[in-house]
């Protein structure tokens, strides 16, 4: 096994390897070394990495867009600290760059996403996509997966069987992982569950997405009898940090634009009531001042005169207490659930912008916008993909926790970083007493600071050993709620999705349970691809992180540095002997610096980059063509 860690002459056979293995396939069955199930951008990030590395891969899609929340409207990233992402996921930034005219580009259009994801899997014969198909059953001998059976999408009678040696499951409902009999949890677990302070229950009377006091929750103000307005119910203030089944809320990523020349206009949905909004009236009333649309929706920039809309406030995309349902209910029910966040989103925006009862400002607002032409031309210029934001959690040998977030509790076999904010949307829209008078108050929302990245644990992507020895779960990871509200953002599934490519087929060229590979191997591997899964931390508390684009080059290698300062770089290149081809210092003065290296007199060939201060070294393979 320790011959695993690829050295140049081994990638070119890799390489080489490409032209001559595709899947087998036949009418009712496929075989492939590796079956990914879910065209998220893990999956995408996970049969890239596994093509590159010569085994054959079945991606299959449920829909029929890749890329998952990232070319479905989430276009406005949620970074957090920008030199923890690293890998393939820093490259699907780095592509969308040239759209943009820039290095890099972390806000960008939804189309420009989708064509960024497809360029990975183009020119790539080892790896067979599916659209439309969806998991009707399993096959499993012990604790080995040895097929999934899938079913069209149009047609459930239409089945295929896909035989493999080992399966990703990168939907963000976990649904390989729950067919194949993984613990797993839904909901929110009590803080003394994992000794945590943030989980659970969580009431607060002052955040910025909660209502302000005295918004009555009866049909007829003042009287119980008449019923609840629409979205409220009858809970209970529990004490903080109680274990439920309820999870946060979802909503639509939608994309909008103010171009009128590219505009779609806003219309009613089919089932559109405007008695649905009847809190969001009382929401404007009791606060008169706030009478601008981005008091009620977030508004986020993007290239090209285009907006990424989120939730803002106490009242707004989120379809808060209608998804309770959502992962554990079948296909058709999962449908009707994302089809009332759908319209209740496209009722807001046209309640907005002509129910006479908003404030003239407000629909004036709303009515400069509208659906950009060129965006989801497929799906009626309105994104398919509902923002899945938890739903299982698989239970593994070890939890992300709290303490992980907050750097008190480490991990040595990290394969990826995160760093985002434990970030939980509302949960629930209750009726609270208080002084005396019922009212309306959300709970659930939490936004906690995480100060710096932290290692995600390769053992939070593995299911436990005696349960399932070939699956890997890179969006569904074992996590508490609260640890996976930082966790869950795109660029940490894209470093996941990479991770767990390199961890198939180390198990299968180790003939090992993926809870047995060398984990040190599976993290020298990551490192020699730009993914550094646990940074070196300087004293004044930078992190020393660079990464090399493009690869392959032709006449010039950038190298973008982090955390390098006041520091002699000595850069070099080896060839496959091992002889350096190429040298140079030179002194860095600022935090982050890119250089540039011209290798336009150097052989066309597979070379060994090497970066070094006196902190540390760096390397990665580069190929030059």
């Amino acid at each position: 096994m320790k011959a695993f860690v690829l050295s140049p002459r081994k990638l070119i056979i890799f390489f080489f390897s490409l032209f001559f293995s595709t899947p087998a396939l036949s009418d009712t069955h496929i075989t492939a070394d590796i079956c990914i199930y879910g065209g998220t951008s893990a999956g995408v990030m996970a049969a890239y990495t596994a093509a590159k590395l010569g085994k054959t891969v079945v991606l299959i899609e449920p829909g029929t867009m890749l890329g998952g929340m990232s070319s479905g409207g989430l276009s406005f990233t949620d970074v957090g600290h920008k030199e923890s992402i690293t890998g393939l996921s820093r490259e699907f930034y780095r592509r969308l760059g040239p759209y943009y005219r820039k290095k890099e580009a972390f806000q960008f259009e939804p189309h420009a996403a989708e064509e960024v994801f497809q360029s990975f899997l183009k020119q790539l014969p080892l790896v067979t996509l599916m659209y439309s198909q969806r998991l009707a059953g399993i096959g499993k001998d012990g604790t080995r997966l040895t097929s999934i059976e899938i079913e069209s999408v149009a047609n459930p009678a239409v089945r295929q069987t896909i035989l493999a040696r080992v399966f990703v499951d990168c939907t963000y409902e976990g649904d390989l992982m729950a067919r194949a009999g993984v613990s797993y949890a839904v909901g929110r677990e009590a803080n003394k569950t994992y000794r945590e302070k943030n989980n659970g229950f969580f009431f607060s009377m002052n955040n910025p997405h909660q209502f302000p006091d005295n918004i009555d929750p009866y049909i007829v103000p003042g009287q119980p009898s008449s019923g609840l307005i629409y979205g409220v119910v009858n809970g209970k203030l529990e004490p903080g940090g109680t274990g439920d089944h309820r999870i946060q809320a979802f909503n639509y990523r939608i994309c909008l634009t103010d171009e009128t020349s590219n505009q779609v206009p806003i219309t009613q949905p089919g089932d559109y009531d405007p008695a649905r909004y009847e809190l969001l009236l009382r929401l404007m009333a009791a606060q008169p001042e706030k009478r601008s649309l981005s008091d009620y929706l977030a508004f986020r920039p993007l290239p090209n005169r285009k907006w990424d809309i989120n939730a803002n406030g106490p009242f707004s995309t989120d379809l808060i207490g209608e998804n309770y349902d959502y992962p554990e209910a079948d296909y058709q029910t999962r449908g009707q659930i994302a089809l009332r966040h759908e319209n209740h989103i496209r009722g807001l925006l046209y309640f907005l912008a002509n129910d006479t009862r908003v404030s003239a400002s407000i629909r004036q607002e709303m009515r400069k916008w509208g659906y950009p032409r060129d965006e989801y031309v497929r799906y009626n210029n309105f994104t398919p993909q509902l923002y899945v934001r938890e739903a299982r959690r698989m239970v593994s040998d070890y939890v992300m926790t709290e303490a992980n977030c907050l750097g008190t509790e480490s991990v040595d076999d990290g394969v990826a970083q995160a760093s985002y904010m434990m970030d939980s949307h509302q949960v629930q829209r209750l009726v609270v007493t208080y002084k005396g008078k019922a009212m309306v108050k959300n709970e659930g929302d939490v936004q906690m600071e995480v100060k710096k990245p932290y290692p995600v644990s390769y053992r939070s992507i593995v299911p436990k050993e005696s349960e399932c020895t070939n699956l890997l779960v890179p969006v569904c990871l074992s996590s508490s709620h609260i640890a996976y509200g930082s966790i869950r953002m795109e660029p940490v599934f894209m470093q996941l999705g990479q991770a767990s490519g390199v961890a198939a087929v180390m198990s299968l060229l180790a003939e090992k349970p993926i809870q047995q590979i060398d984990v040190s191997l599976l993290q020298k591997e990551l490192r020699f691809d730009s993914l550094v899964v646990n940074p070196v931390i300087l004293p004044e508390g930078a992190a020393w992180n660079a990464y090399v684009f493009p690869n392959p080059a032709t006449t010039f290698l950038s190298v973008q540095l982090f955390g390098v300062q006041n520091e002699i770089l000595s850069t070099q290149l080896f060839d496959t002997q091992g002889r350096s081809v190429y040298q140079s210092s030179q002194f860095i003065e600022s935090v982050d610096k890119e250089i540039t290296v011209n290798v336009a007199d150097v052989p066309r060939g597979v070379y060994l980059i090497n970066l070094q201060t006196s902190q540390r070294r760096f390397s990665k393979r580069i190929l030059l063509r």
